[in-house]
């Protein structure tokens, strides 16, 4: 049985981008760096995570102390390393994949047959706790399998379950996400330099207007064109902008960026 999230051990293999945001998060939530274990061949990744408590190894045996073992390495590097991960592997524990692209059953080649694999789409956003992560279930995961992944991902945001099929959507909206809205921040800043404001009090009022905006729209639950109904008063500035955006194709841009996104990710995945 596998151990609640406020109790479980978990192993990251590869400890890059991701896997080092998400160890990150997870001590800022809270969680003993004792249970904590970062794998991977590279040392100046290692080091700081040891010195902020998290156990270190530059050995794949390292995960047999672990029940969730977290694989964060790149889909075109992982084929040379998930043997050498089957062979420290045990029955009891879950397999988490949050390798852009790789369906569950191409990883589960790898693995000792029944292991439990669960693929989830996380983000950067992890290392701050507010992170978006949507989950799906490998051929062998159960209902537990499930829960407890998303325990130890709602300890760094908020998760979704979704059927395996919309894994590749996740990946082009949450997934890739992020770096829309960065590009959408540093827009608006650039509008407040050219309207008159300095640099750096247009990027602290466009980075706070999205983080507002984005809370807003989850704790009231309202749909966003209610939401910006509430604020677009007739003849206003509001709308002056919003005209402006429409003639830019804005709109489109964004679902094309997302569907774009999307099928890459299906074109990693070989599908």
């Amino acid at each position: 049985m596998t151990a609640p999230a406020s109790e479980s051990a978990v192993a990251v293999v590869g400890a890059g981008n991701m896997g080092g945001c998400l160890l990150t998060g997870l001590l800022a939530a809270g969680v003993s760096g004792t249970r904590l274990h970062a794998i991977d061949l590279r040392e100046e990744l290692l080091t700081p995570l040891s010195q902020k408590g998290v156990t270190t190894s530059t050995e794949l045996y390292a995960v047999q102390a672990a029940d969730l073992v977290v694989v964060a390495l790149k889909p075109q590097v992982a084929p040379a390393v998930l043997p050498a991960l089957a062979a420290q592997l045990t029955p009891g524990q879950i397999v988490v994949s949050v390798m852009a692209g790789m369906p569950t059953a191409t990883l589960e080649v790898h693995l000792p047959e029944g292991q439990a694999v669960v693929r989830v789409m996380p983000q950067t956003l992890v290392q701050l706790g507010v992170g978006a992560t949507a989950v799906c279930a490998g051929s062998a995961a159960t209902a537990e399998s499930i829960l407890a992944v998303r325990e130890l991902f709602d300890q760094v945001g908020i998760t979704v379950e979704v059927s395996e099929s919309q894994m590749d959507a996740v990946t082009g909206l949450s997934g890739s996400g992020p770096a829309y809205i960065y590009t959408v921040i540093e827009a608006l800043a650039d509008g407040g330099v050219r309207a008159g404001l300095t640099r750096e009090v247009a990027l602290q009022l466009a980075a706070q207007t999205v983080a507002g905006a984005g809370h807003m729209v989850l704790e009231t639950g309202m749909h966003p064109a209610t939401l910006r109904d509430q604020v677009t008063s007739p003849a206003g500035t509001t709308i002056a902008g919003l005209t402006s955006l429409e003639e830019g194709g804005v709109r489109h841009a964004f679902i094309a960026a997302v569907d774009a996104a999307s099928r890459r990710s299906r074109e990693l995945g070989g599908q």
